[in-house]
């Protein structure tokens, strides 16, 4: 799908906090590292995974569920098969109610959950990484200079 450079601008204007559901402590994993990238460029990001439960991920305390995140959060970064991703989908708008954003990772679509996404009034972004796309929008300007 294709996607326009100002809806790109729009989420990441008025995005502040953003779930990563399938974080790593693994630096090498891209769950890791693109959640590193965007809390460097002034984004607060919450790590969700059962595994990491209470640790401390990209500054701030990882999470279980979606559910157990106390904060507004605006978007939700999906690293998670394509198979996996409607029950995440159905967790986040039931349980987050600021949500405005699905972004899935590159690889990762699901059109079920997408469409259950879009029918909530979410925009849904797929097969995409905010990794790549602020660089291109932005070079190495931080969110402040957006």
């Amino acid at each position: 799908m294709m996607y326009s450079d100002d809806l790109f601008h729009g989420v990441f204007t008025s995005v502040d906090t953003i779930a990563c559901v399938g974080a790593s402590a693994n630096p090498a994993r891209p769950s890791h590292y693109v959640s590193e990238f965007l809390r460097t460029r002034g984004y607060r990001v919450i790590g969700v995974n059962p595994g990491q439960a209470g640790k401390v991920l990209f500054g701030e305390t990882a999470v279980g569920t979606l559910a157990d995140i106390d904060v507004p959060v605006q978007m939700v970064d999906v690293f998670r098969r394509s198979d996996d991703v409607f029950p995440v989908v159905e967790a986040a708008i039931r349980d987050l109610p600021d949500l405005r954003v699905i972004w899935m990772q590159i690889g990762v679509q699901n059109e079920q959950a997408a469409t259950l996404a879009r029918d909530h009034g979410l925009t849904v972004i797929e097969n995409r990484c905010p990794k790549v796309e602020i660089p291109r929008l932005y070079g190495a300007k931080h969110r402040s200079e957006f």
